[in-house]
C-alpha cells in the first residue's frame, strides 16, 4: 500500500490533477464570456437569433458529452484533416458545451430583471447601451452568479470524461496507477478514494460559496 503513495505515483498524479484543471479553467473562461455575448443576444426582440441560439442549445443538450468527444476528436480530424490533440478536443467540447448552457443562464438572468427598470432609465435619459451596462446587466449577473457555480462544478466533474480519448488527466493516470498495481487488491478503492476526495476539494467550496451568494442577495 506505502508504493501507492510513492513519490513518483503522486507526482504523476499531481500531474494529472494540473491537466484537469488547466482543461477546467480554459474551458470555463471561454464559456463565461461566450455565455455572456451569447445570452446578451439571445434576451433581444430578435426572433431569427433567438431560435438560433435555442436550437444550438437543445442540439448541444441532447447529445451526450461523450458522444460530442468522439464525433470532434476522431470525426473531424479525418473529415476536415484537422490535427486536433485530444486536450485541445476536450477544450473544444467543453467550451462549446459550456457556452450554451451559460447562455441561458444569462437570458433568464436578464428576463428577470423588472421590464419597468428598463423604461425608466430610458426615461431618466440613459441610452439603452447605457442602460443595460449600468442598470440590468450588474442585476442581472449579481442573480447569475450563484446559478453559474453549478455549472461551473458540473464542468469540472464532467471534465474526468477526457480520459476516453486519452488525454492523462487525474482519473486516467489514477487507472494506469491501478493496472500497475493489479496485485494489490485495494489499488481501486486507495487511488480513486484519493481522487474522490481531491474533486471534493475541488467542488464543495464552489457548491458552498453558492449557497452563500444565495442567501446574502435573497
Amino acid at each position: 500500500m506505502l508504493e501507492l503513495f510513492s513519490v513518483n505515483y503522486l507526482s504523476r498524479l499531481f500531474d494529472g490533477l494540473l491537466l484537469t484543471l488547466e482543461i477546467s479553467f480554459f474551458s470555463i473562461l471561454i464559456s463565461s464570456f461566450g455565455g455572456l455575448v451569447f445570452g446578451i443576444l439571445m434576451s433581444l426582440n430578435n426572433k431569427i437569433i433567438y431560435i438560433f441560439c435555442r436550437f444550438c442549445l437543445e442540439f448541444v443538450r441532447v447529445m451526450p458529452l461523450i458522444v460530442w468527444l468522439f464525433v470532434v476528436y476522431f470525426g473531424l480530424s479525418r473529415w476536415f484533416g484537422l490535427n486536433l490533440s485530444a486536450l485541445a478536443s476536450t477544450i473544444l467540447v467543453f467550451s462549446i458545451w459550456g457556452i450554451f448552457e451559460m447562455m441561458d443562464l444569462v437570458r433568464a438572468s436578464l428576463a428577470s430583471i423588472a421590464k419597468h427598470q428598463f423604461e425608466s432609465a430610458l426615461s431618466l435619459g440613459f441610452t439603452r447601451l447605457q442602460t443595460y451596462l449600468y442598470i440590468i446587466l450588474p442585476q442581472a449577473l449579481r442573480r447569475l452568479t450563484p446559478m453559474s457555480m453549478n455549472l461551473l462544478t458540473r464542468m469540472i466533474k464532467s471534465s474526468t470524461f477526457a480520459f476516453l480519448i486519452g488525454v492523462a488527466e487525474l482519473v486516467k493516470v489514477g487507472q494506469q496507477i491501478i493496472e500497475a498495481n493489479h496485485s494489490f487488491v485495494y489499488a481501486s478503492f486507495v487511488i480513486y478514494g484519493l481522487i474522490f476526495f481531491v474533486f471534493f476539494l475541488l467542488c464543495y467550496p464552489l457548491s458552498l460559496y453558492s449557497k452563500f451568494l444565495e442567501k446574502k442577495w435573497s
